[in-house]
């Protein structure tokens, strides 16, 4: 199935807004809730996805569109944010501002299904075409809006007591 760039855009435009509502003004303990050693907390999350609009997918969808001799992707580095501290309003004005342009790019390309055909070389996949970098972009923005909503709910997975039987976020993921 190839993606409907309007359909694409619908989600990416309201990740910023989302994201924005969900952590806002949010008390430091909220925003340093995490699911144990090695995993991430919001802060976090808002870092990774900065680093994904400024390396990542508008980055990879102009070599794939370009077609030029070098196909091959920059490898990503998926933990580069860690070492962010800025407050989180901070973030989340800095991944609004790249989200918009990074879409206003997109908006001008004026993709179709030639060019949604078009492939480049993922470091680790292989072969990807740009039908799949889009639809990966919005599969990953939704899976890390699950992760917030998660890690959010885990710091009362005690806390709420018997309710937890009811409660499929506390639950722990296979």
């Amino acid at each position: 199935m190839d993606v409907v760039l309007e359909e694409v855009l619908a989600i990416l435009t309201r990740t910023p807004r989302v994201l924005d509502a969900q952590l806002r003004g949010l008390p430091d303990a909220w925003l340093a809730a995490n699911e144990g050693p090695d995993t991430w907390n919001p802060r976090n999350v808002v870092g990774h996805l900065i680093d994904g609009e400024d390396l990542d997918w508008i980055p990879r969808a102009r070599i794939i569109l370009g077609q030029g001799p070098e196909r091959r992707f920059e490898p990503f580095d998926r933990f580069r944010h860690l070492s962010r501290t800025l407050p989180i309003n901070d973030l989340l004005e800095t991944f609004a501002e790249r989200r918009a342009a990074n879409l206003d790019t997109l908006r001008s390309w004026h993709i179709g299904p030639r060019e949604l055909a078009l492939t480049g070389e993922h470091p680790e996949f292989g072969t990807v075409t740009l039908n799949q970098l889009l639809a990966a972009w919005v599969a990953h923005d939704l899976d890390h809006l699950n992760q917030v909503e998660r890690v959010l709910a885990v710091r009362y997975r005690e806390t709420v007591g018997p309710w937890k039987a009811y409660l499929s976020i506390l639950k722990p993921r296979a």
